[in-house]
C-alpha cells in the first residue's frame, strides 16, 4: 500500500468497544508524545441497556475516551449512517486504528484516512478470522494463539499482516483471562508496530504466504453454550473455558438454567447427564469420560462452589442434568 508522508504529525481515529480495546487505546494515547501521532476522535458502539435493571451503560471504550476529553462518535451503524460518515471524515483521519469495534466498516470508511486502517485482531491469522478468535482458539485445543496487527480490506480479517506475537493457552485460561493477557499484548505489538508503518518501514504481508489454514469463527449466540452431554469430557471442559465469562456454559437442573463455570475431564463413566460421585465431589457422565464440576450458578444464586450446592441440595447428586424436569 503506497502512501505518500508529511511533516505533520499523523491524525489518528480509534475504534473499538469493549474491554479488550482498552488497552490499545490507552496505549495509543499514551505514545502520542514519543511517537508523534496524534489521537483525534474515538468511534465506539452506542450506549446499550446493562445488568438487571437494564441501565444506560457506556462501553468500557467510550467510559476512557471521556478522560482523555476527545470528541467521540457513536454510530448505531456507521456504514448505513451517511451523517455519521460525513462527522469522521470531518476529523480529517489519516489512519484508523480498530480493535474490536463490534461493526463492518464499509469501503467508504476504509477509503478514508490516507494510512489505512489498522486492526488488532486476537488470533495468529489466518486461523480464526472473525468475531469470536478466542473462544475459538480454546475450542479448538489450541496450544497457542496470539495477536496480529492487520492492514484491513472489505472482507473479514483477511488483510495483509503487518505484525504477529504469540500467546499460550494455559490449561487453565478462560476466555476471560486469555482476553486480558492478549490484549494487553496486542496494545504494546500496536505501539511498536504503529511506528515503523507510519514511517515505511513495515511492509504488510499477504496471508496466504503465513503459516497455517484460513479458518473464520461466528459471532457467538447464547444457545451456542448450551451442553450436550454425549459430546466427549474433553470437549465439554474447553467448552466451560471458552464460554467463560458469556455465553457460559449450561444446562439444566430440575427444568431450570444451571450454568457450569468451572469443571474438568477425568477417566471414568457413566450416563450422559448424570450426576455421580467422585472423590470430593461429583462429576457428570459425558459421551466419553467424566465431567467433574467445580464451580457452578443455579438459576437465580450468586456462583457457588459444587461442594456447597451439594450441601444445600443433596438431592444434585444423581440427578441428570439437561432433562426439563
Amino acid at each position: 500500500m503506497a502512501v505518500s508522508r508529511s511533516s505533520a504529525p499523523p491524525r489518528v481515529v480509534f475504534m473499538g468497544t469493549p474491554a479488550f480495546a482498552v488497552p490499545s487505546l490507552e496505549a495509543l494515547w499514551k505514545a502520542q508524545a514519543t511517537q508523534g501521532w496524534e489521537l483525534v476522535g474515538v468511534v465506539t458502539q452506542p450506549d446499550r441497556p446493562a445488568g438487571r435493571g437494564r441501565r444506560l451503560t457506556m462501553s468500557p471504550v467510550k467510559a476512557r475516551a471521556l478522560e482523555y476529553r476527545v470528541p467521540i462518535l457513536q454510530p448505531g451503524r456507521l456504514r448505513r449512517e451517511p451523517d455519521s460518515v460525513e462527522a469522521l471524515r470531518a476529523l480529517a483521519p489519516d489512519l484508523f486504528v480498530v480493535a474490536a469495534f463490534g461493526q463492518i466498516l464499509s469501503p467508504e470508511v476504509l477509503a478514508i484516512p490516507r494510512f489505512g486502517s489498522v486492526n488488532v485482531h486476537a488470533s495468529l491469522l489466518p486461523a480464526h478470522r472473525g468475531a469470536s478468535p478466542i473462544p475459538a482458539a480454546i475450542l479448538a485445543g489450541d496450544p497457542e494463539t496470539g495477536v496480529s496487527i492487520m492492514l484491513m480490506d472489505e472482507d473479514m480479517d483477511t488483510g495483509p499482516v503487518l505484525a504477529q506475537a504469540p500467546e499460550p493457552i494455559h490449561p487453565d485460561d478462560t476466555a476471560a483471562t486469555l482476553a486480558e493477557r492478549l490484549a494487553r499484548r496486542g496494545a504494546h505489538l500496536l505501539v511498536e508496530t504503529l511506528a515503523g508503518w507510519l514511517r515505511g518501514e513495515v511492509p504488510p504481508v499477504p496471508q496466504e504466504e503465513l503459516p497455517g489454514e484460513p479458518s473464520i469463527c461466528r459471532p457467538l449466540r447464547k444457545e451456542a453454550g448450551r451442553i450436550d452431554w454425549t459430546q466427549p469430557a474433553e470437549i465439554l471442559q474447553r467448552m466451560v473455558r471458552a464460554y467463560t465469562p458469556w455465553p457460559s456454559a449450561h444446562t439444566t437442573w430440575k427444568g431450570r438454567p444451571l450454568k457450569i463455570l468451572r469443571a474438568w475431564a477425568a477417566p471414568g463413566q457413566a450416563e450422559p447427564g448424570r450426576v455421580v460421585p467422585v472423590s470430593g465431589g461429583a462429576a457428570v457422565g459425558t459421551g466419553e469420560g467424566l465431567l467433574v464440576l467445580e464451580e457452578v450458578q443455579p438459576a437465580g444464586k450468586r456462583a457457588m462452589a459444587l461442594r456447597d450446592l451439594l450441601n444445600g441440595a443433596p438431592d444434585f447428586m444423581g440427578a441428570r442434568l439437561g432433562d426439563p424436569g
